[in-house]
């Protein structure tokens, strides 16, 4: 049974930094695609940044340079590094992963991914 686990979230302030956690079982992270998604209420669910299995790399616009996907794969483990946060970095934080072989833009895509976590809250104030 896949699960997927998120924590790290929390408040900070405007240019802090935090660091988000995955922790996946019941499938090993090297064969999956994996991504980070990000939602407030009243909006659709948006990509973040996701890594596919093959390792190939897709941030959205508005974190490059400021946010770092990793995965240790001893661990299970995807973090999400992100510096430089802002007021409009607030939402709830998903992780999510899928067996798929999934490749640039398309690891934006929410509907492609078919586990996801619970969830962890980020706010940022101003």
């Amino acid at each position: 049974q896949v699960q997927l686990v998120e924590s790290g979230g929390g408040s900070v302030q405007s240019g802090g930094s935090l660091r988000l956690s995955c922790a996946a079982s019941g499938y090993t992270s090297r064969t999956y695609s994996m991504g980070w998604f990000r939602q407030v209420p009243g909006k659709e669910r948006e990509g973040v940044v996701g890594i596919g299995k093959d390792g190939n790399l897709m941030y959205t616009d508005s974190v490059k340079g400021r946010f770092t996907i990793s995965k240790d794969n001893a661990k299970n483990t995807l973090y999400l590094q992100m510096n430089s946060l802002k007021p409009e970095d607030t939402a709830m934080y998903y992780c999510a992963a899928d067996p798929a072989l999934v490749y640039g833009r398309l690891l934006l895509n929410p509907s492609l991914f078919g586990y996801w976590g619970q969830g962890t809250q980020v706010t940022v104030s101003s």
